[in-house]
């Protein structure tokens, strides 16, 4: 009989960090809902290992959607495996998760996002220990472990920033080495601002769109860095009640986007994801928060006119900072499912990290970096702009957003900056969104 989800645990992953609400983390600006089977076949290689068993991935990341569909139809046709992968609409992993767990054909494969994500989920995580999958991780820093067990195992490790086009920060008069700080961030954006129907551009940054479809890159990924400046000032990795130390940096850098930007802030509650690609891509800004997954969306640029900077607040020493790199994908496989299908899904995604196969087509048409020894380098140019930064020696920020304390804690937040953007709302609504609700949801969360 299949273990339901008590009442309790139910309340506690309806709050949780959703993994597509970030994506916000690393999400696209697509909220399309996809859902196919791939259709099974004879098996004509003996690249991967045939099972009795059958996987159901619930996928969380939009813009990967055909190319998992594609290649669990490879894996079919080489084992006859049956795959089936269905991807979660934008915002709404969680909900569709626990639907999904209700059902006697639940997913063998789901995602949490960090530790947050698994202590609502890891009751129904099989432990990857003596796996195979585990033995080609380069790192136990790619893991995620419950004393021994290890419930989940990344898949994929990103990075973001501030991306901009070549071209037009060069045409405007600066390059890359005249941004090392908030400061001359600032100068610059400022001064193309200001000259914006001279450079034939609506503004130095793209809509900073406060629409669920991109909301999530102010809540979340910006609000990630003076989370995580806290918490390297006060030697900690996550926390009961946040201080809000550096939450006047996080406005300066949140004003400069709204200011120095394509439209007025009174209309970003209905500005979208797509409306920030539309004007990245077109070249009508310079600046565009967002990170290597969002490489297929504004590739038309070209690879070479492509760079990216880290997310500057004001904080001391912030000239030695790189990218925000990090990951919030977590493969888990759902022990409560046959020993056929656990097994199947053990050998499926072994074989996309080690297969020729499955490793290209997580280089080639997913852009991921893997954290497997077997792992493809990717095409995608950003990634290779976050090792630049690492070798140059800049301090990669952590993902901190992990640790915050629920989904709802991040929609306050996000409905406070919003407000405050309009003119409706002050920043001290915003700092107790911040410094009160986590307090709040922690509670919740954790009793």
């Amino acid at each position: 009989m299949k273990k339901m989800i008590s009442r309790r645990n139910f309340l506690k992953a309806a709050g949780a960090v959703s993994a597509a609400g970030v994506l916000a983390a690393c999400g696209s600006s697509s909220s399309s809902t996809a859902a196919s089977t791939a259709a099974s076949g004879s098996a004509s290689s003996s690249a991967a290992p045939a099972a009795a068993g059958k996987v159901y991935f619930l996928n969380f990341k939009p813009e990967q959607d055909e190319a998992w569909q594609n290649l669990a139809a490879v894996y079919t046709e080489q084992t006859g495996v049956p795959v089936t992968v269905v991807t979660a609409a934008s915002n709404q992993y969680e909900t569709t998760l626990m639907s999904e767990m209700e059902k006697s054909e639940a997913p063998t494969l789901f995602q949490v996002n960090g530790p947050v994500g698994l202590a609502n989920w890891k009751d129904y995580c099989y432990d990857l220990s003596g796996s195979k999958l585990y033995g080609e991780v380069t790192s136990d820093s790619f893991v995620l472990k419950d004393g021994d067990a290890v419930p989940a195992i990344a898949y994929v490790i990103e990075t973001y920033g501030i991306i901009y086009n070549k071209e037009l920060l060069t045409a405007a008069g600066y390059t890359q080495d005249d941004i090392t700080d908030f400061a001359s961030l600032k100068a610059v954006a400022d001064d193309i601002q200001a000259r914006k129907d001279e450079l034939g551009v609506l503004g130095a940054f793209t809509s900073a769109g406060m629409d669920s479809s991109s909301d999530w890159r102010y809540k979340t990924h910006l609000a990630n860095l003076p989370i995580y400046y806290e918490y390297k000032a006060d030697g900690i990795s996550s926390t009961d009640a946040i201080k809000g130390t550096y939450l006047d940096n996080y406005k300066q850098i949140f004003d400069l986007y709204i200011t120095d930007s394509t439209c007025e802030p009174t209309v970003l509650a209905s500005k979208t994801g797509n409306d920030a690609v539309a004007e990245f891509v077109n070249k009508q800004a310079v600046f565009y928060q967002n990170g290597t997954w969002a490489y297929t969306d504004i590739k038309d640029l070209g690879d070479d006119n492509l760079g990216m900077l880290p997310i500057y607040i004001g904080v001391d020493g912030e000239e030695n900072q790189g990218l925000c790199t990090g990951s919030e994908n977590y493969w888990c496989v759902n022990n409560m499912s046959s020993e056929e299908d656990i097994q199947a899904t053990l050998d499926f995604v072994y074989w996309c990290v080690t297969s020729e196969e499955g490793t290209a087509a997580m280089a080639d048409d997913m852009g991921f970096v893997i954290p497997f020894k077997g792992a493809k380098a990717p095409t995608n140019p950003l990634n290779a702009i976050s090792d630049e930064y690492v070798a140059a020696g800049k301090t990669p920020v952590d993902w901190c957003f992990s640790t915050m304390p629920s989904e709802e804690w991040k929609n306050m937040l996000g409905s406070a900056l919003t407000a405050y953007a309009a003119g409706t709302g002050s920043w001290d609504d915003v700092v107790s969104a911040f410094v009160d609700n986590w307090a709040a949801e922690y509670q919740l969360a954790n009793g």
